[in-house]
């Protein structure tokens, strides 16, 4: 009698384990940018659900807030010392930690930021190539001084104390006004950031702005992070790099149509119930005794780094 069971089940098992290879799993640029659309959702629902805790800032009318917050900013811009950046940088400190605010995800970004668009930005500056003043650590010694285009090249190139001064100076104006903002995101709910620059007046076409940029940047990252895991589904293998190119190119062209038609279709949304164009309060609460007296002790402490 023919025997129909097939040989792969009649042949005897291994008793050894299959080895495990020891590379590293790469991971391609593809997940890398995906992750870093899900960060942008997850900080989203971390700023949502921070903003609606209670804390000294929290509480704080967001009038008062976001007055003492663009006040700040024009001091920021303004002092042109060391010593009131330093204090104004304490200050938030202080209000972060008032506010019960993480403090290491709190920082982390702000100095990274602080890192990226303030030091390694200003850093250049620090050089006698830039700012005169006295050489404190010689780098390059040359045979002579040169003059290349009207521009004054020194025989000695190296960092000076009124450089590192600059430096700190920009580093910490972009770290202060990186901590405030944040510190109001952080703290006030967006819908209450747009009813307070509302009642200062700010036109009502760039709040329409940012309130649907502000909204739709997270459902478009989200549908990019949809795209791509579906993509993963249907996958057995890895994907080539040109393969990988051509569909973040077709995801891309995507992306771009589909936001047209959101935006239009939002639009006729909008006019079909009546939008006119400007944005409409309803009764706003008035001002607590409580929220006066903090607003007239920042304002103040504003106005003292103003001197200072």
């Amino acid at each position: 009698m023919k025997n129909d069971i097939p040989l792969f089940l009649l042949n005897t098992p291994s008793s050894h384990p299959p080895k495990r290879g020891g590379g590293k799993i790469n991971i391609s640029y593809i997940d890398k940018s995906i992750e870093s659309f899900a960060g942008i959702l997850k900080e989203s629902y971390i700023q949502w659900e921070s903003a609606s805790k209670t804390g000294f800032f929290h509480e704080l009318d967001t009038r008062i807030k976001v007055v003492f917050w663009l006040f700040l900013i024009v001091i920021i811009s303004l002092k042109k010392e060391l010593l009131p950046e330093l204090g104004i940088f304490i200050t938030v400190f202080t209000l972060v930690v008032l506010s019960r605010i993480n403090l290491v995800k709190f920082y982390k970004k702000i100095f990274l930021l602080g890192f990226i668009f303030g030091f390694l930005i200003s850093f250049p500056s620090s050089l006698n190539v830039i700012t005169h003043g006295e050489v404190l650590f010689p780098i390059i010694t040359l045979s002579k001084p040169y003059d290349f285009w009207g521009y004054h090249i020194p025989e000695v190139i190296g960092f000076t104390g009124e450089g590192f001064s600059v430096v700190a100076m920009l580093t910490l104006r972009v770290l202060n006004s990186l901590s405030i903002s944040f510190l109001i995101l952080y703290t006030t709910p967006f819908p209450e950031i747009i009813k307070a620059l509302k009642v200062l007046k700010v036109p009502d076409t760039f709040l329409i702005i940012i309130s649907l940029a502000y909204k739709y940047i997270f459902i478009f990252a989200r549908i990019v992070v949809d795209m791509h895991l579906a993509k993963k589904n249907r996958l057995v293998s890895a994907v080539k790099s040109a393969e990988a190119r051509n569909w973040v190119a077709g995801r891309i062209a995507f992306i771009f149509r589909k936001t047209q038609l959101k935006c239009d279709d939002v639009f006729k949304a909008m006019v079909g119930r009546g939008f006119s164009g400007k944005i409409k309060l309803y009764q706003y609460q008035k001002i607590m005794g409580r929220d006066w007296i903090v607003g007239f002790f920042l304002f103040t402490l504003g106005l003292l780094f103003l001197w200072v």
